[in-house]
């Protein structure tokens, strides 16, 4: 009998932000392993999710939205998506069907003209736009560049998942596991647990402080006569009045913050969870790189 082939590689997820690279991959994954929400510049580390089957493992690259930055962070976070273009196996355009490709668009497609890996272009949420809207996107990303696969996803109602997983894991060479089988991310847990407190925060706050926040687990801690995870984070602002926001009349929007950070940890960590937050101001820390690297994000970490 023939041996059976094992593929595995790397595969990078590039687009526009809000294009639903981390919506995608938590779909894949089943589970919830990156943080989500409407507002641009939700993505701030480059980090692996690991797929693992019996004849394959595909580690998938989640990138920061590629984008005009206003800001050191924003040009770090930049530079840490076109990095994440090196020594990989495949990468994946993802393009939001219910935004007409543009300019930014196009900028981003023309990044993937000298990458020496096989390309995909992934039409997301089709669940949101008519059938005619999907297929116009198709042929203006066509007009840009040659692709070596074509699929519509929505990672709402499935359509197409298992499509790009299959495609995705048909295109890498053979070689052995890359990472442990078990593996499903390669981010530190500490860095898991601040990104899922600055998700609350975003979808909370919105558009009042959501860039101007940085995130940091200072101690973690686990009883286990108790089954608890004792976690102690720290919420950077820039400003004075940043922190009052965020803090809320009585501390009731820390308080609300916390409550939805937590029941999203304990299913996390399987254990009850203690966390513990604080607000601090650190002025203009988005224009200092130094700063910037400290909370892990862009290439920093």
């Amino acid at each position: 009998m023939a041996e059976s082939v094992f593929r595995s590689g790397f595969v990078t997820l590039i687009g526009r932000p809000n294009a639903g690279k981390s919506t995608l991959i938590n779909t894949i994954m089943g589970k919830k392993l990156a943080i989500t929400s409407d507002t641009a510049q939700t993505t701030r580390h480059r980090f692996r999710a690991v797929l693992t089957r019996e004849d394959f493992q595909l580690v998938l690259v989640d990138t920061p939205g590629l984008h005009k930055p206003h800001d050191v962070l924003g040009e770090e976070l930049n530079e840490s998506a076109i990095q994440a273009l090196d020594g990989i196996d495949a990468v994946a355009f993802l393009l939001d069907a219910g935004k007409p490709f543009g300019r930014g668009d196009a900028w981003v497609v023309e990044h993937l003209k000298g990458v020496d890996a096989k390309k995909l272009l992934v039409v997301t949420k089709v669940d949101l736009a008519e059938g005619e809207a999907v297929r116009r996107q198709e042929q203006a990303a066509c007009e840009f560049a040659d692709w070596d696969a074509v699929i519509d996803v929505s990672s709402v109602t499935g359509e197409g998942v298992q499509e790009f997983v299959d495609t995705a894991a048909s295109l890498l060479p053979e070689g052995p596991a890359w990472f442990p089988t078990d593996t499903q991310t390669d981010q530190p847990i500490e860095v898991v647990v601040a990104e899922f407190v600055r998700e609350k925060i975003l979808r909370g706050f919105h558009d009042e402080v959501p860039h101007a926040i940085g995130v940091l687990v200072e101690e973690m801690s686990y009883d286990r006569k108790k089954d608890l995870e004792r976690i102690f984070v720290t919420i950077y602002v820039e400003r004075e009045s940043q922190k009052g926001i965020i803090i809320g009349k009585g501390g009731a929007a820390l308080r609300q913050v916390g409550t939805e950070a937590r029941s999203d940890l304990e299913q996390l960590l399987g254990s009850r969870v203690y966390l513990d937050l604080h607000v601090k101001v650190r002025k203009n820390w988005r224009r200092d790189l130094n700063q910037i690297r400290r909370f892990g994000y862009g290439e920093g970490i």
